[in-house]
């Protein structure tokens, strides 16, 4: 597969996200702004967790599969994202046409990192089992976590924000392996 198929498909698996998100936002405002990170960081870890249970018990008993879960990922790491540039000064209800573009700010900054990656990991993704992009997820997951629970210092690592792109990006390659246009 070349990078514009990768680029098209990561579009197309963004454009079903930014739907979704965008009919919220409508429907809900920016309620997500009372949220702390380390509560959106256990919404992810809720969403993931269901995953891996769906995958490993192979039945939902609400009717919703996997593609609503990673879909909510996606969300929840654009608005991680978001959260983390805004400050308490900043309204609790923003104007829908400010978080439209907050949204692809975040997304299109997330895509380009991938490309980055892409160059360097040679789409490895693409060989994976959707099982292991999932449990990724999880241990990312845990990462940020650990670096909430240090309040925010590393030493070593990558901070949480590039933590929320590599789960946004792992939930599209998920995705994009499940078909979603």
């Amino acid at each position: 597969m070349t990078q514009t198929n990768t680029s098209t498909e990561f579009d197309e698996v963004i454009a079903v996200c930014r739907s979704l998100f965008l009919k919220k936002t409508k429907d809900y405002g920016t309620a997500w702004r009372i949220l702390r990170p380390s509560s959106i960081t256990d919404q992810i870890f809720i969403k993931a967790q269901r995953i891996r249970t769906l995958e490993e018990k192979k039945v939902s008993k609400v009717g919703e599969g996997v593609v609503s879960e990673y879909i909510g990922i996606v969300n929840y790491c654009a608005i991680a994202m978001m959260q983390l540039e805004l400050t308490e000064s900043d309204p609790n209800e923003m104007p829908y046409a400010e978080v439209e573009k907050l949204f692809e700010a975040k997304v299109t900054e997330t895509k380009d990192l991938m490309f980055a990656k892409n160059h360097d990991y040679g789409e490895a993704w693409r060989d994976m089992r959707i099982s292991s992009l999932t449990d990724l997820i999880l241990m990312k997951i845990f990462r940020v976590k650990q670096i909430e629970d240090n309040e925010g210092q590393t030493l070593a690592s990558e901070g949480v924000k590039a933590n929320y792109q590599d789960m946004l990006n792992y939930s599209v390659f998920a995705l994009i392996k499940l078909g979603v246009k």
